[in-house]
């Protein structure tokens, strides 16, 4: 499994756990017996020069568009297509995480997440349960206010 090799790869301890299919974070939150802000969505986002990045943004909040495009300078971002998002990382919808990227785009965390975070593990029904500040540090995460409450 991509996402075990790359975790192991940059020390980083995970723990996968069966949740099971959820229709919504909230109910993929009470799966896991966490709150909503507890799971931490990773976004794929396509850059103006045809690059992409992942944003990881709180379960309980959305992306700032604004506040991301100001701190990239750029006036124009974008969520890709499922097909367009499954090529750039190697991640279905739903399963996308920044650990196993067939590319090691760069990293946005959202300065809000803090302490044991679950998050995708590559895998439909599967979540990771990471410590934020440890995922950060191996991924060279650039942790900013880019989130705004949903």
């Amino acid at each position: 499994m991509r996402f075990l090799e790359d975790a192991a790869a940059r020390g980083v301890s995970v723990e996968v756990v069966e949740r099971g299919r959820a229709r919504s974070l909230e109910e993929a939150a009470a799966n896991l017996g966490i709150e909503p802000r507890e799971i931490v969505k990773s976004l794929v986002v396509k850059h103006p020069d045809g690059s992409f990045l992942f944003a990881l943004i709180p379960g309980d909040r959305q992306i700032s568009w604004p506040k991301l495009r100001r701190l990239l300078g750029v006036n124009r971002l974008s969520m890709p297509a499922a097909d367009v998002a499954l090529a750039a990382t190697g991640y279905e919808r739903g399963t996308i995480t920044p650990l196993g990227s067939t590319t090691a785009w760069p990293v946005w965390a959202d300065a809000s997440i803090r302490g044991r975070i679950s998050l995708g593990a590559g895998a439909h029904g599967l979540s990771a349960f990471v410590d934020s500040g440890e995922l950060f540090d191996a991924l060279a995460a650039t942790v900013e206010d880019i989130s705004d409450p949903a």
